[in-house]
This record gives C-alpha cells, sequence and structure tokens, in this order.
C-alpha cells in the first residue's frame, strides 16, 4: 500500500491535514516539512506525515518522546515556536538530534492544538546558508498553517490515526514529460543526465545516463537509483542525496560500476528535486578512489538514515539515567524502528529473571513471565543469557521445535531474545516480538545484536543509580522529621523538594520543637553543598538545635552554642540557620539568624512582607560570632513561611524581586490549606517544575 496521504486510504480529515502540510512547505521555501501528533498516553510524538524527503530519512524521527531533549518535543512542552539556525546549533542545544541528521539545514517546530490542549507539532526544515531566523513572512505563514492545523484537529471528530509509517506527502506535482526542445538539448550533452524527485525517484534518464549506468531506462523510471542498481546500494550514496536535498549545496562523489569503471556523480539540488550528472572518470596516473566503507549492518536504501539512526539511539541510551528511562526510551524508539510489538526487559537477580519493563503484554502474562529461573527449558531466555549468544524466531513453529511450552504463555508470532551482558557480566534479556511472523534479515540480526550490547550498559547504569537514589533518598528521610508535633494554637505544614541526582543529597532542613504546651520552636536551614557530607552535617546541625533548645536556651544562645559545635569540629562547609522561637500565650515571636532569608510573614489583615530581622553570620566560620535577637508581635491568624534559598534562587532573576513577588502571591492566594499552599508557593517561582537547588518550606499559622 502506498504512503502517500491521498493514494492509500486515508480519511478527509488525514487528507486535509497532509494538504496543510504541503501548503506549508512551499509557502515557507522549506525543504521538508512533518506532522507530529501525541499518542494516546500524551507521552510520544509520532511522526503521522512527512514531505520533501522520502519517508525512510525520516526514521530516526519517527518517534519522539515528549520528556526528550528534542526540538519538536521543546516545542510542544513549552507551547512555542523553536527556531535552530543550524547544525552547530543543533549539535550545542540537541546533540543527540544532531547525531540523527548531521547535515547543514535549519529548523523550526510550532506546536499545534487539539481540542484541549496542545497535541503536536509542526516541523519545517529549511537548507543552509540562509539567515539567522525565521523572517516575519515565514512566520506568519507558518503559523497560519499550524492554525489551520489545529481547527482540523479540534474540527475532528477523534483524533487523527497514527499509521505504522509515517504518511508520505507530495509537495510538488511534477510534470515529468520533458518537452521535445529540452530533451534534445539533455541529449546533446556529453555524459548522462537524470532528475531526481524529492522521495529519491528517478523521474527523468537520456540515453547517456542509461549507457553510463548499464541499464535500460524503463527500468530506472520510477525508482531511486539505489533500488534500481544493486553497485548504488551503499549508505555512503545515499547520504550524499539527503546531504544535497536537505542543504541545498551540491555534491559530488564517486562510485565504481562493477567491474572496473569509475563514475562521477555531481548533484544539483532544488526545492523540487535533484538533477544529477553522470560522467565517466579518467582514471590514469592516479590510485583509484577507495570505496566507502560498507557497514556490515546496514543496507538497503535507507541505510544512511539507519546508520545514524543507531547513532541517535545510542546517544539517547547514554542520557538515560533510570531503568524506567530506558525501559521508555527503548519502548519509544527501537520497537518502531524494527517493527515489532512487544517488549519485555529484565534483569538477573538471584537466578531469577525479573522484569523490570514491558510494552504490549498483557498483566496476567507478565505475571507469569516475572520470576522465571535462568536455568528454565520454558523460554530462551535463560539460555541466552547463559550463552551471549541471541535468539531469533521467525515463527510460531520454529519456537515450538526448541521450546514446544513457550508460546503458552502470550499470543505473540516472533520473538528476538537479546542477551544484557555488561563488562562480561549478564545484566538481563531483552525480548522483542512481533504479532505476526517476522522473518530477521542477517542486517536486523547485527543491528539488534549491536542494540542489546548498548541497552545491556544503559541497564546496568541505570540499575546503579536507582539503587543509589533509593540509598539516598533513604537516608535523606531519617535525617528530616517524620511528622511534625501537635501544638494547640498553631497550624503546621512542611515540605521538602529535593533536586539532586544519585547520591547528590541536599542539605536543606527544617524541624518544628515542641518546648510546653504553649510554646515551640521552628528551625530552618541549608547546609552548603550537596553531598554525605552534607547531609552529616545537616543532622549534626539538627541534633545541637533541639538539643540547646529543650535545655531552655534563647534564640541567640541556640545558634552561637550551635555554632561552637560546628566550629569545634572544623567543617569544611558552612550552615545558614533561622531559629524562631513562638510565645503563643504571649503573642510574640523571637528570632535569630545565621545568614538565613528571613521569613514571610501574613498578618491577619491579609499585609504580607519578609520580616527584619539582623542577621549573624554563617555557622561554622567564627567560634566568637554573636546572633542578635529580633522580636515582633504575633497576633493570632499570622501566617509565617520559612523557607531555603532554592524557592527564590531563579537564574537570571533578582533574589529580592523574586521575594518580593512571591510575598504579593503570598497575599492573594486562598491559605486556608497549608499543603496546597506549598505546591502554590513552588510553583509560583517554578512555573515549569525544573528548580535548580534543593527547596525546604515550614508554614506555621497561629489560630488563636
Amino acid at each position: 500500500m502506498s504512503r502517500h496521504g491521498e493514494r492509500s486510504g486515508a480519511g478527509p480529515a488525514e487528507q486535509a491535514l497532509d494538504r496543510t502540510l504541503a501548503a506549508a512547505v512551499r509557502r515557507t521555501g522549506a525543504a521538508a516539512g512533518g506532522l507530529y501528533v501525541l499518542d494516546e498516553q500524551g507521552r510520544v510524538l509520532c511522526l503521522v506525515a512527512t514531505g520533501g524527503l522520502p519517508a525512510e530519512y525520516a526514521e530516526p524521527w519517527t518517534r519522539i518522546a515528549l520528556a526528550a531533549p528534542d526540538p519538536v518535543a521543546d516545542a510542544v512542552r513549552e507551547e512555542r515556536l523553536v527556531w535552530v539556525g543550524g547544525l552547530e546549533e543543533l549539535a550545542r542545544r540537541y546533540p543527540r538530534a544532531a547525531a540523527a541528521q548531521p547535515y547543514r539545514f535549519s529548523m523550526a517546530a510550532a506546536p499545534v492544538f487539539g481540542p484541549a490542549t496542545c497535541r503536536g507539532a509542526l516541523l519545517l526544515l529549511w537548507p543552509a546558508g540562509r539567515c539567522a531566523g525565521v523572517s516575519h513572512r515565514e512566520r506568519a505563514r507558518m503559523m497560519h498553517a499550524t492554525h489551520r492545523i489545529s481547527g482540523l484537529l479540534k474540527a475532528a471528530r477523534e483524533p487523527p490515526a497514527i499509521p505504522d509509517q509515517p504518511r508520505l506527502v507530495r509537495v510538488y506535482d511534477l510534470d515529468t514529460r520533458a518537452p521535445q526542445a529540452l530533451l534534445g538539448f539533455a541529449e546533446r550533452l556529453p555524459g548522462g543526465s537524470l532528475a531526481l524527485d524529492t522521495e529519491g525517484r528517478i523521474t527523468f534518464v537520456t540515453s547517456g545516463a542509461a549507457r553510463l549506468l548499464d541499464s535500460d531506462p524503463a527500468s530506472l523510471l520510477g525508482r531511486s537509483p539505489w533500488q534500481a542498481l544493486p553497485w548504488l546500494n551503499d549508505p555512503a550514496y545515499g547520504d550524499k542525496y539527503q546531504a544535497a536535498l536537505l542543504s541545498r549545496e551540491p555534491v559530488f562523489f564517486h562510485a565504481l560500476r562493477p567491474p572496473s569503471t569509475w563514475l562521477d556523480f555531481y548533484l544539483f539540488p532544488g526545492i523540487d528535486g535533484v538533477s544529477v550528472r553522470v560522467v565517466e572518470t579518467a582514471l590514469t596516473d592516479q590510485p583509484p578512489p577507495r570505496l566507502p566503507l560498507r557497514p556490515p549492518s546496514i543496507a538497503g536504501s535507507a541505510g544512511a538514515s539507519r546508520l545514524y539512526q543507531l547513532m541517535h539511539l545510542s546517544a539517547a541510551l547514554t542520557e538515560a539515567v533510570s531503568v524506567h528511562d530506558v525501559v521508555d526510551l527503548v519502548a519509544a524508539q527501537i520497537l518502531p524502528t524494527f517493527g515489532a510489538q512487544g517488549l519485555v526487559l529484565s534483569t538477573a537477580d538471584a537466578g531469577r529473571l525479573k522484569i523490570t519493563g514491558h510494552r504490549g503484554y498483557q498483566p496476567e502474562v507478565i505475571e507469569r513471565l516475572d520470576g522465571l529461573p535462568l536455568d528454565t527449558s520454558i523460554t530462551p531466555a535463560g539460555q541466552v543469557l547463559a550463552s551471549g549468544v541471541p535468539s531469533f524466531f521467525a515463527d510460531p513453529a520454529e519456537m515450538d521445535r526448541s521450546y514446544p511450552h513457550a508460546r503458552t504463555l502470550s499470543d505473540k508470532q516472533a520473538w528476538a531474545f537479546l542477551p544484557l551482558i555488561a563488562s562480561g557480566r549478564p545484566v538481563g534479556c531483552c525480548i522483542l516480538s512481533y504479532e505476526r511472523p517476522h522473518t530477521f534479515t542477517a542486517n536486523e540480526r547485527a543491528v539488534l545484536t549491536s542494540l542489546a550490547g548498548l541497552i545491556a550498559q544503559a541497564m546496568d547504569r541505570a540499575r546503579l543509580y536507582d539503587a543509589k537514589h533509593q540509598l539516598a533518598h533513604d537516608l535523606q528521610q531519617t535525617l528530616l522529621p517524620r511528622t511534625l508535633p501537635h501544638i494547640n494554637g498553631l497550624d503546621v505544614a512542611a515540605g521538602y523538594l529535593p533536586t539532586g541526582h544519585g547520591m547528590d543529597i541536599g542539605g536543606d532542613f527544617y524541624d518544628l520543637i515542641r518546648l510546653d504546651e504553649h510554646t515551640a520552636a521552628a528551625v530552618i536551614g541549608d547546609v552548603q553543598g550537596h553531598s554525605t557530607a552534607a547531609a552529616a552535617l545537616m543532622g549534626q546541625v539538627r541534633t545541637a538545635v533541639h538539643a540547646h533548645a529543650t535545655a531552655g536556651a534563647t534564640p541567640d544562645q541556640v545558634l552561637t552554642r550551635t555554632n561552637r559545635v560546628l566550629t569545634d569540629v572544623e567543617p569544611d562547609l558552612l550552615v545558614s540557620c533561622l531559629y524562631a522561637h513562638l510565645d503563643l500565650t504571649g503573642h510574640q515571636i523571637t528570632l535569630a539568624s545565621a545568614g538565613h532569608a528571613p521569613p514571610l510573614m501574613r498578618r491577619p489583615d491579609g499585609y504580607t512582607a519578609p520580616l527584619t530581622v539582623d542577621p549573624g553570620p554563617l555557622l561554622g566560620i567564627h567560634a566568637s560570632a554573636l546572633y542578635p535577637p529580633t522580636t515582633a508581635p504575633l497576633a493570632a491568624n499570622t501566617l509565617l513561611v520559612l523557607y531555603t534559598d532554592g524557592l527564590v534562587g531563579v537564574p537570571g532573576q533578582d533574589t529580592d524581586d523574586t521575594t518580593a513577588g512571591l510575598a504579593e502571591h503570598l497575599a492573594r492566594t486562598d491559605a486556608s490549606d497549608l499543603n496546597q499552599l506549598i505546591g502554590s508557593l513552588v510553583h509560583h517561582s517554578w512555573p515549569h517544575g525544573r528548580h535548580t537547588d534543593d527547596i525546604a518550606l515550614l508554614l506555621l499559622r497561629t489560630t488563636n
């Protein structure tokens, strides 16, 4: 079945989308374009239509995880136009995408909207050598196209179907009938001439070109050169064509026509295809040009694209952090690349295979597969892990011959069992499965075997990360109070939002100490850095503050004595700390600060501002440092917000301005639910949820 939108049985809605895409490419002068739509889960952007390039060249970008560092994903997540001015900028901002498409071109991605929210993106590619940005006219025409697409998506009764392969949209309707005068002119030129459309198909061939290519003109027309001529079926040659089409710059290469004829190919690209001149090379006293090496695992008309796709997947796997990331990446990009419908990723644990992630299987099937012993004879998983040699089964009959009970576990019809071996150690097994019989070519087997090694290394790193991350989380939780005490006349809420990775444990802390029935102490602080040393020092500070507070020390004495403890142990890290003594019967608060940000106070009349507190130096600098106390009235229904600098330390913004904006937000926000208020305050400072430092919050409201 053809993939051309209006010739493949696409419905009226899809045809309208395809026409809008083609018009956008033409009117903006782009070389190519594509339309992406979010899948049902809203996690993966799927390319549903493309025009201006052969569809196989879009394979590295057919599916893009919404969370991926990619211009299309950024356009959808942030709901804005994303412009990338060239390959250098692409490599700097999106290195994974640059590995998949290393050509000189510019791009723009703009969001398109469905009935409720952003549902996809329009991507346009321009050739190299253009201006540094999108012109006003191009932007207007691109926005017109996105509005048109958004209207079609909103008007549709259901979301557009996501095809197995993107529909190939014809941008230009070409008339391949050459006038007789032009045909005679081309025939009289020395050598030979070819014309290729944007999909790589030969639309015109002279008799001289047919002679040089040693082929009949009828067998060339309508086919790409690498399909029609086996000796041109090399990824390096396909790469030259793609480079010419995307960059719109002339390209030249040598090729050997067997057995011994060398030909020069000159490619001259335009908006509607590529003109090719072919001449015979006179090789006399110079050695013949060296043939590009053909990677043994890459072949076919999409060879160059598949090679860059593997580079793209390799780069993506190096960026996967957790086991969940690895599973998502394999499911989103590797499954569709090889046309598989099912995935099981398992790790070796205590002689059994524990499933860490899966796609395309019912829960009851996964329950039967989870925990199978490594030496099982039921499936090939244990065998391939023990031998390190992958197994491929093209159909159920082939599976039955070696593992007759395996098919009772699922209804899949073909399987690839890939051992995951990292540094000589068995890590686990990756199973790709198909809903229909599937013959694995030698190239597919080689590529999948190579990918298995990359997946194994990514899984090994991810398991280590998850273990360290869990250890860090557990340690962090033990150093923070599990619950806050109940104190008459006081409503309290606290929150801690870490931002570190792996073992980067933060040093932010808070505490609420019950001193007597109507008196309490509130503490918040921040140890410099993110490390186990910072967490250990945080624990020492909390313990020292708690001990001095419960012994009856005043706020200034608590910080002075805690400071002496820290200077005695000579820590390499410094600590900021704010200590507040709350007298709920005397309606008074007394504070002492060791270089910490003052709390925000919202009075009963709604007036909100930071309290004025005389700060002392950070803890751990000078043993003789003093921390002057500050006293303020504390009326009923007063709200106090104690926080660490991660809440207001927004890059590119002045901290005073951020704090003032936070106070204004607090003044006009409903504070009836303190836990919800914590989320509101964090969202106000960090609307995209990407805070760059740990955040600790302690909220206190007097009730009488």
